[in-house]
């Protein structure tokens, strides 16, 4: 879940299945091939953008099986350090490249003379305007919406999982919060939302540091009023 109490997000999505690429005759295989996956996917993932020589990995995995680790504790110490100093840059670098790209397209997409930019720096464009009644920061809502990052990328769609979301406004990132608030049920709007009404410059799933997001919104209903 993407979400969490802040994206106006909810990643559920099946997770597909394949064959495994080892042929598993024992429950012994079926274990190994278990734990592999399970050390990937929570210890090594993580490094995918640093890049792992796996030839190296599988042998270390040996090393320490024959109680022969060809590291100290010392040593691998200072290693991780390197690797951490190395990412923090690797992330900076990043982030810096976001933040500029998103600048430039916040800065060239208020041109347009259907986008309306707000006090806080949000952009929208009406798509369809509603006729219903328009949610308070006290309100539980129901709406679709398409997330995509600027080149196109789409990172979410509840039309996809066709089942709406339904969340209270205050726990929505502030650039849903504001930009509900302009609309009546039945409207459809596109957000821009700068980062810092978004992640700000924190990595959020597949979003990136410092990125400017842009929603597709449909208000579907103000679902209730939550006690002040």
């Amino acid at each position: 879940m993407l979400i969490a109490l802040a994206l106006p997000l909810a990643m559920t999505a099946q997770e597909k299945k394949y064959k495994p690429s080892a042929k598993l005759k024992t429950l012994k295989d079926s274990v190994s091939y278990a734990i592999g996956i399970d050390v990937y996917q929570n210890l090594t993932k993580s490094m995918d953008e640093f890049g792992i020589n796996w030839d190296v990995f599988v042998s270390a995995i040996k090393d320490v099986s024959k109680d022969k680790p060809g590291y100290t504790s010392e040593q691998m110490q200072t290693v991780f350090n390197s690797y951490q100093n190395e990412m923090q840059r690797l992330y900076n670098e990043k982030t810096d490249k976001n933040l500029e790209e998103g600048r430039k397209f916040l800065e060239e997409n208020k041109k347009n003379k259907s986008v309306f930019v707000t006090e806080s720096g949000l952009q929208y464009k009406i798509n369809k305007e509603g006729t219903g009644k328009s949610p308070s920061m006290n309100s539980t809502v129901k709406c679709h919406y398409t997330g995509k990052l600027i080149d196109g990328t789409k990172f979410d769609s509840s039309y996809d999982r066709n089942q709406p979301l339904t969340l209270p406004l205050n726990q929505l990132i502030k650039g849903w919060s504001e930009g509900l608030q302009l609309m009546k049920e039945g409207a459809n709007y596109t957000f821009y939302i700068p980062n810092e009404l978004a992640y700000g410059q924190q990595q959020a799933g597949i979003i990136p540091p410092g990125a400017v997001i842009v929603f597709d919104v449909e208000l579907i209903e103000v679902v209730e009023e939550q006690k002040k």
